[in-house]
């Protein structure tokens, strides 16, 4: 089953073409940061305006590098949320319309089922079931990942998600945006130690996240501390120190309190270094296997839209001829397919 796959949720544009049996075809992305760079943050009319522009042309240019045409496409994919509502009917008008002219199937993609399955598209890929560790820019969340549309939340975050402390933190620290990949840049310079903030929630039971607080005590000691570059960089590895722990140990306490030993780590926070680093270290340590998608595959991308699509599209799930666009949508409620539905109960 061959799928087109097209992501247009916030700030990114991808889209790929994946075999349900063959894997990923070919995959193609555009990022919107020269579009937001000025404003410092995403302008959701900018998004969809670029979304415009782009997909079409994404399209044309994926079916190139695979060699092949709109007509030896079985299905379409699209990102129906969660996600920026403009952004999102974007993409579900362009893949209801080919589909509509193609006379072949679109089924809807939840985003985060996106990024759970990601891993998927690696030749290491982890058995059903995993603890997945789901953190980007608007989620943090760990999950226990049953195959595809079974999914059950064990924690998420109470506040701000990973990825948004860290923008938040990037731009009180004056770093230009996208502010979380700078952050974790400037901390690489950064001196161990120097400032110690706050692992907000380890010292309680239970798998929720919280990082406002953690956000705020960087703004005091930022604050307090003299103007000069290498405290800065003291303070983003401060920052980065407490995040990545924060993150290790949660993790690690969902595998012991689910009792298995496969961790997925996906979305884009997922792609900083010192958090793979910490992981796999930890992992190591107890005996799990640690999982992470390319960098690539760990932002927001086509290929894992295409992915799940396949999955669904070959299991005959189809949809009515209609856009699906939704600003919010919880995981869990996510259902599988009903013919994965059926095969895994036996």
């Amino acid at each position: 089953m061959r799928a087109l796959g097209i992501e247009t949720s916030c700030d990114e544009t991808g889209v790929a073409v994946c075999d349900s049996e063959g894997g990923l075809l070919a995959h193609a992305l555009h990022s919107q940061v020269d579009v937001h760079v000025e404003y410092g943050g995403v302008v959701p009319e900018l998004a969809s305006r670029d979304h415009i522009r782009k997909v079409l042309p994404l399209v044309m240019e994926v079916l190139r590098q695979a060699g092949l045409e709109l007509a030896d496409l079985d299905g379409i994919a699209y990102t129906a949320g969660p996600g920026l509502i403009g952004a999102l009917l974007v993409g579900g008008s362009v893949a209801r319309s080919l589909a509509y002219a193609l006379e072949i199937p679109a089924v809807p993609i939840h985003h985060l089922e996106g990024h759970l399955l990601a891993p998927m598209l690696e030749t290491r890929r982890p058995d059903f079931p995993f603890v997945a560790l789901l953190v980007s820019g608007g989620h943090t969340m760990l999950v226990v990942v049953r195959g595809v549309g079974r999914y059950e939340c064990l924690g998420e975050t109470r506040d701000d998600a990973a990825g948004e402390a860290f923008d938040k933190t990037a731009k009180l620290l004056g770093l230009p945006y996208p502010g979380g990949a700078a952050l974790a840049a400037l901390a690489e310079r950064g001196r161990p130690g120097r400032y110690e903030f706050p692992r907000p929630l380890l010292d309680q039971p239970g798998l929720d996240f919280s990082f406002s607080g953690l956000k705020t005590a960087v703004l005091y000691a930022a604050r307090a501390a003299p103007d000069d570059e290498q405290t800065r960089a003291d303070l983003a590895r401060g920052f980065e120190d407490a995040v990545v722990e924060t993150l290790a140990v949660k993790s690690l306490r969902a595998l012991e309190h689910t009792g298995l030993e496969r961790l997925v780590v996906a979305g884009g926070v997922g792609a900083n270094q010192r958090l793979r680093a910490r992981l796999a270290a930890d992992g190591a340590s107890l005996g799990a296997q640690i999982y992470f998608p390319r960098p690539a595959f760990c932002t927001d991308n086509g290929a894992m839209i295409a992915y799940a699509g396949a999955q669904r599209l070959a299991a005959g799930q189809t949809d009515e001829a209609v856009i699906r666009a939704r600003a919010r949508w919880p995981v869990a409620s996510v259902e599988p397919p009903a013919g994965l539905a059926v095969e895994e109960q036996r």
